[in-house]
């Protein structure tokens, strides 16, 4: 793929909100402006690498996606009524001649108040991941499908459905105040950190990552962390995803074979991604309220730091650990506390926190519990019940490399 194409869809993906945002501020309708925009992106990938990039690639997609807004409403006689009021409120001039945001006065862009509007209340969890990479990441549909491993109808009828969700909800292009503004944000947050989580981590599939997912979700984050400065949680989350995604190259061998952090090249690791990382939440976390976020990206500092997986300061991990843990309880982060509870007091205190984590139904079938016993009862020197839980472990995942890993394991110590 060459360099202008790559540049070309980096831009697309740039503007894809930003267009977006005008057309529903402008007409509202969020999931017949959204369809529009679609259109335009992909009249402007196909057009743009043969005839160049226009001058105002911004104003350009707005006029287009308003032809195409246009051209939908008149298609359908049942939306009569909707076409003479996009008449009346849209002046001719608008869409023949350059577009309105190409006067200076109307370039302000409403990305954060898409984001908000992407991860509305009344969307699911799946829904908001979908819209947001949809109409702010501006992936096509088959694009997400691909990621999550569904077929493209699928993830069609799932954006669907959010888009008319959204629509019957009544939401427009406002960002909410006070609370309600730090509750959306923190939903804004969360869905990012999916994004993320799935692109380093796939729930499932052959392939250990999905780097497309990964580097979408760094870049959504780049963006809200632009448009929200001030708020730390969403700097923490920013330096997370970074220092976290500086060790993907090293994460997989030459095979595809999973390799876990103890055993990696730290020298194939993004040393410039591990500074941004490193200096975002070093300003970040003596500024204000710290939170989960800031606590794991300074947690992914203090390994990031280590030059060898012996210099670990698991000391203070534990200590990060049981700071977070105070934030809110929650059974991921109690797991990843008992392998650093190991890690300073010995196996045995960690095999017991991990043994009250069992009672949790949560997490009393999930591999990755199965996974850390096993790897607590190797440390221990317990070779034979280590490789019957690795081989539980491997029977409950659902991503490949990591059965393949596990698997793995299981065999090497059953040799010993």
């Amino acid at each position: 793929m060459s360099g202008a194409h790559h540049g070309v869809e980096d831009l697309l993906r740039e503007l894809a909100p930003q267009v977006l945002a005008v057309l529903v501020r402008r007409h509202g309708a969020f999931d017949t402006c959204e369809d529009a925009v679609q259109e335009a992106l992909l009249a402007a990938a196909v057009g743009w690498r043969e005839a160049g990039v226009p001058d105002n690639p911004r104003g350009w997609l707005v006029t287009v996606a308003s032809r195409k807004l246009v051209d939908q409403v008149r298609s359908d006689a049942a939306r009569r009524r909707r076409e003479e009021t996009l008449a009346l409120a849209t002046p001719q001039s608008a869409l023949l001649a350059p577009a309105a945001d190409a006067v200076p006065a109307s370039e302000r862009d409403d990305s954060l108040a898409l984001l908000f509007l992407c991860c509305h209340p009344s969307l699911s969890a799946p829904s908001r991941i979908a819209l947001t990479l949809r109409a702010v990441g501006g992936l096509t549909t088959a694009q997400i499908a691909a990621a999550f491993l569904v077929p493209e109808a699928t993830m069609a009828q799932r954006i669907s459905r959010a888009k008319q969700t959204v629509r019957t909800a009544g939401a427009d292009l406002t960002l909410p105040e006070g609370a309600m503004c730090a509750e959306r944000l923190a939903a804004v947050r969360h869905v990012l950190y999916l994004i993320f989580n799935e692109g380093y981590t796939t729930t499932c599939g052959t392939e250990l990552t999905a780097p497309e997912l990964s580097t979408e979700a760094i870049r959504l984050t780049r963006l809200l962390h632009r448009l929200a400065p001030g708020d730390a949680e969403t700097a923490g989350l920013l330096a997370l995803m970074l220092m976290t995604d500086a060790r993907r190259t090293a994460r997989t061998g030459p095979h595809g074979e999973l390799v876990p952090l103890g055993e990696q090249d730290r020298g194939r690791w993004d040393r410039r991604l591990i500074a941004e990382g490193v200096d975002l939440i070093s300003r970040t976390l003596p500024c204000g309220r710290v939170g989960p976020y800031q606590l794991q990206a300074a947690i992914a500092a203090v390994h990031c730091e280590a030059a060898h997986p012996d210099s670990t300061d698991w000391p203070q991990i534990l200590a990060l650990y049981d700071l977070l843990e105070r934030c809110g309880p929650n059974p991921v982060i109690s797991l990843n506390r008992a392998v650093a509870v190991a890690m300073v007091q010995g196996p045995g205190a960690g095999l017991d926190l991990l043994a009250e984590l069992e009672r949790d139904k949560r997490m009393a079938r999930h591999h990755r519990l199965v996974a850390a016993r096993a790897h607590l009862l190797e440390m221990a020197g317990r070779h034979g019940a280590a490789a019957r839980a690795y081989r539980e472990a491997a029977r409950l995942a659902t991503s490949a490399p990591e059965q393949r890993h596990l698997t793995r394991r299981a065999r090497l110590l059953e040799r010993a």
